[in-house]
């Protein structure tokens, strides 16, 4: 069954997922909010404000929000000149059936307030990535996983469109069982993504496949990418020249990185392992060619971490303020400044942030 709450107001509230008016008039759901989330903007202190001038710098960075017990997997997308992200509401990292997806928006990226929350009963729905359509519609792309008294048993990949950011589609299945699309990439009116999935059985083997789609509902396999190993969350992105890159976790006993490139029509790749495992991989192409990526790294600890990408090398150059449970940034350049959504549990609760970097 699948549940869509969507909220009255559109205008901004600050921090209220209710509008102005609801707080006035005593809305008992408003005072739930204001008692249960307590003021979730708070402005971190940046970290390289005064680094050097041809190394990326923290102009903001703020938390919006932690409402729920555990907030993560983030996704930022600019659509009507407003900033939408969205993120997986549960009680714990994995392994329930509790997993939301909420959808929060900001006209300047400072008060945000809730537009939706979607929900689908006994599934827990994880990692939202949100896209455009040609037709200027809001993609969502998510897992939906099942488990059964705690214990994994299947998984399955979900879309959900909407016009405007507030009233969602319902959520439906797209790509065989047990195969994830993690993130969905358009160029030139078709949707590119790549899925994982498990092979023998086990988690430990995983392959990956490249899909396309016109509409985002109907997919063509394009065949498997040759990387060893257990790869798995794939971002995709294209540059001038229409070649696609491919940006690839692995996980498991080998868990470098690669990234890939292939010419039209994408189907032979040249692949290069990178020095570093990364977690939640994104990466933009500017419009001068260079390429910057984001995701978790680990070495002593768990950071977020921003980084030079080439096709043959990864060079972390700017930590975020993170630690613990972190990464999965979304990733958008806006008027000369790069915005990163991404998630933490540095200050102890598992909350969303948002930082404003320029870059050299």
């Amino acid at each position: 069954m699948r549940i869509v709450c969507n909220f009255p107001s559109r205008r901004s509230a600050g921090f209220f997922p209710f509008g102005r008016r609801d707080v006035r008039r005593g809305s008992l759901g408003a005072l739930f909010v204001l008692v249960a989330c307590g003021p979730l903007v708070g402005q971190t202190r940046p970290a390289d404000a005064d680094g050097p001038a041809d190394t990326p710098r923290i102009v903001t960075c703020r938390k919006i929000w932690d409402a729920a017990p555990h907030n993560a997997f983030t996704d930022l997308v600019r659509f009507r000149d407003r900033w939408f992200c969205t993120f997986r509401e549960g009680h714990d990292h994995a392994g329930g059936d509790d997993g939301r997806l909420r959808v929060i928006v900001s006209d300047e990226g400072e008060a945000w307030e809730s537009t939706a929350l979607l929900a689908e009963e006994g599934v827990d729905l994880r990692d939202p990535k949100l896209s455009v359509t040609p037709d200027r519609r809001l993609m969502m792309v998510a897992g939906g996983s099942i488990y059964r008294d705690g214990k994994f048993v299947t998984r399955r990949s979900r879309v959900a469109f909407s016009a405007d950011g507030y009233s969602w589609t319902p959520i439906r299945p797209v790509l065989p069982e047990k195969h994830w699309l993690w993130r969905v990439t358009w160029h030139e009116g078709i949707a590119y993504g790549v899925s994982y999935y498990p092979l023998n059985g086990t988690a430990s083997e995983r392959g990956v496949t490249l899909w396309s789609s016109r509409d985002g509902v109907e997919y063509d396999a394009h065949g498997a990418f040759e990387i060893p190993g257990a790869p798995c969350e794939t971002t995709l992105r294209f540059d001038e020249d229409d070649r696609m890159i491919a940006l690839v976790r692995r996980v498991g006993r080998a868990p470098n990185a690669y990234v890939g490139v292939s010419e039209k029509p994408y189907r032979t790749w040249r692949w290069k392992e990178l020095g570093e495992s990364i977690g939640g991989p994104n990466f933009l192409i500017l419009p001068d060619g260079a390429m910057w990526a984001a995701g978790r790294r680990t070495l002593q600890k768990a950071e977020t971490v921003l980084a030079r990408l080439t096709l043959d090398s990864y060079e972390p150059v700017l930590t975020l303020p993170s630690g613990g449970d972190t990464s999965y940034p979304g990733m958008v350049m806006h008027e000369d400044l790069l915005w990163m959504s991404y998630y933490s549990s540095h200050e102890g609760k598992t909350s969303i942030y948002l930082a404003k970097i320029r870059l050299p």
